[in-house]
């Protein structure tokens, strides 16, 4: 009996054999990966490495998926938002906000799930932060006509203008309310554009919880700023906190092992010298005002959003913080850094993709891993959202990324 009869016959009489066979054949021609193209891991002795893709644009009845937001609750399921684009690409439009559940750390993922959808209009921009002491899930988002375009928004050429709109879950991400328009007291008169994240909040010691955010006052000379809106009284009412009041918009927050807040920005200014480089500011007060602004001439941006989060977890350092971004000038090579002083230097980073990249968001699990929801592809960055998942000591390793 020839190989290919001896291979149908295994086949035949058993098939638990023959997928192990597969399953081996797999690993030998391609390390690291599995039988299912869309799931991939790694394990070495220096950590581990997970990935997978929630979201490929194209299916599920949407064009494309953009704008990841990523969330631990207080059970600890992870929640996966992003934006479902209808009919194109585009950031106007028919947008729904659509989220993924998973009760083991992004191995399985939930049906998919709309959490907003106002017809023709877009809905957008996640930012979720829990309020620990209840458990409730608080998620900030934006909305304007479909027909409205940004540069139209922020001319004031539109029909109608950004809203900021807040739902909650009280019951881990299964069902929300219906979203509340908050603009009165979370965006200023002047103000045209405005974005909630993306990415997620934060809640202080305190209590408070801080989302950050951006916009753009009409007829600003340097355009974009950014800020952040906070609720000390979980959840009910939200306030505008502290403007960073230079040429920043999309932002991310933590607060540090001293207390203060270190909110890093998306660097909008072109031609001169700190154009790459993040942008950094300072609070002591809660979000209340910032200071301290500088770059980062470690953090090297192609002009793009990126994320960033404190880790307490197990292994992890007591000011360790883990960033996520495009490390180039133009959106590619995700990479993913470690800090153990606050964001004050940077001790390690890895590439965790090296084609197109560009949105991500970043989740600290209890036991030292961390998530990473982000945008790829192979030959533009908006291919699929895809998922990983790796310990601290990934970040270290010498191997790279498959």
């Amino acid at each position: 009996m020839g190989a290919q009869g001896k291979e149908s016959l295994i086949m035949r009489t058993c098939p638990s054999l023959a997928a192990a066979v597969v399953a081996l054949t797999l690993a030998a021609l391609f390390p690291g990966c599995s039988g299912d193209s869309s799931k991939k891991s790694v394990h070495s002795a220096k950590g581990l490495l997970q990935q997978s893709d929630p979201f490929v644009s194209g299916r599920e009845d949407y064009d494309t998926f953009r704008i990841p937001s990523l969330l631990v609750t207080k059970k600890g399921t992870l929640l996966a938002f992003c934006e479902g684009r209808k009919n194109s690409s585009a950031d106007h439009g028919d947008i729904d906000l659509v989220l993924k559940r998973s009760t083991d750390q992004g191995k399985k993922w939930s049906d998919l799930q709309v959490v907003a959808d106002d017809g023709a209009n877009t809905v957008g921009n996640p930012c979720p932060v829990v309020d620990q002491s209840t458990g409730t899930i608080w998620l900030l988002l934006t909305h304007n006509l479909g027909e409205d375009k940004e540069s139209q928004i922020t001319t004031r050429r539109s029909k109608g203008t950004r809203r900021v709109w807040v739902s909650h879950s009280t019951d881990d991400g299964v069902t929300w309310t219906k979203p509340e328009d908050i603009t009165a007291t979370a965006k200023r008169p002047e103000w045209t554009w405005y974005a909630t994240g993306p990415g997620c909040g934060i809640q202080l010691k305190s209590g408070r919880m801080v989302i950050p955010c951006d916009h753009t006052p009409a007829g600003a000379k340097d355009n974009s700023r950014s800020h952040v809106i906070y609720s000390d009284d979980h959840g009910a009412t939200w306030k505008i906190g502290g403007i960073v009041d230079r040429r920043v918009n999309e932002c991310q927050v933590v607060e540090r092992l001293d207390g203060s807040l270190m909110l890093n920005m998306r660097n909008c200014r072109r031609g001169v010298g700190e154009t790459y480089q993040r942008a950094i500011a300072i609070s002591r007060d809660g979000g209340l005002n910032w200071a301290d602004f500088r770059y980062d001439p470690t953090l090297i941006e192609p002009i793009c959003q990126a994320s960033l989060v404190r880790h307490t977890g197990a292994g992890a350092a007591a000011n360790t913080l883990i960033f996520a971004n495009p490390a180039s000038t133009k959106r590619e090579k995700l990479t993913i850094r470690l800090s153990n002083d606050g964001g004050e230097t940077w001790a390690a980073s890895k590439e965790l993709w090296s084609g197109p990249a560009a949105y991500s968001a970043l989740a600290a699990f209890p036991d030292g891993t961390v998530g990473c929801l982000y945008e790829r592809g192979e030959k533009k960055p908006y291919g699929r959202i895809a998922y990983a998942r790796f310990a601290l000591d990934w970040i270290k390793s010498p191997a790279q990324a498959p």
